[in-house]
């Protein structure tokens, strides 16, 4: 029970509308995915910013990129293998289509800190990784109001004694401190693991709106249960940095 009240205050998952950039790319696939040589960035940007056949080929070029790193995250998420070959390949393209558009939205923010191919190639990823998720939920019933609340602690009463108390401090806050809009997305993606994504679909809103509203409802928590001594005061403040 207590992972579970951990997980409700600190298992974030930031998500970018316009291709998820707020979320570093693993060091294990920049690496893997970049081993073979890579043109200098000046040459991305050069030929993303040119003219006529350069700009083409340029684009051509990322778009291959982008469907090498879409197969390499798709290869290594055990559920998209549920997905069949060729729904897999559909998703692998439009990922790659969709990262080359994200890309080019935003190809001024690209800042040099790493390569420009790393930096691409987050971007890839996190579109594979959504589609496959909104891909498995499509035909799932999920009935945002019938969310249960979250569940009582279980083991032996001496030995979870401390985290059976915060576990009814936080269901409390859940009840009392968070609107009901908060408490619905606060269970539905944390207590069922519906995607942020897929709650978004399903409310007709974006991926942004849905975790600013579950950042907004453990940062009431988290100040709820600092002011009930369950959390030290540098827990609360940790979030507000």
């Amino acid at each position: 029970m207590e992972n579970r009240a951990e997980d409700v205050l600190d298992r974030d998952e930031p998500l970018d509308d316009d291709g998820g950039v707020a979320r570093a790319v693993d060091p294990v696939v920049a690496f893997e995915i970049d081993a073979a040589p890579a043109d200098p960035d000046d040459d991305w940007i050069a030929g993303l910013h040119g003219d006529g056949l350069v700009r083409d080929d340029a684009i051509r070029r990322l778009h291959e990129l982008m469907i090498r790193a879409s197969r390499y995250k798709l290869a290594r998420m055990s559920e998209a293998r549920r997905l069949g070959r060729a729904r897999a390949e559909e998703i692998v393209q439009s990922s790659a289509d969709e990262a080359v558009m994200a890309i080019l939205r935003r190809l001024d923010s690209f800042e040099g800190r790493s390569r420009f191919t790393t930096w691409a190639y987050k971007f890839a990823i996190l579109h594979t990784a959504t589609a496959v998720r909104r891909e498995l939920w499509t035909h799932a019933e999920v009935d945002l109001d019938a969310i249960p609340h979250l569940a009582s602690p279980i083991g032996d009463p001496l030995a979870h004694a401390e985290g059976r108390a915060l576990a009814q401090a936080l269901r409390r806050g859940i009840d009392e401190c968070l609107t009901p809009h908060q408490r619905r997305i606060l269970l539905a993606i944390v207590v069922e693991g519906i995607p942020i994504d897929v709650v978004a679909d399903r409310l007709s809103t974006t991926r942004n709106t849905v975790y600013k509203t579950l950042h907004d409802a453990r940062k009431r928590l988290r100040e709820q249960l600092q002011a009930q001594g369950f959390l030290p005061p540098a827990a609360a403040e940790e979030v507000n940095r």
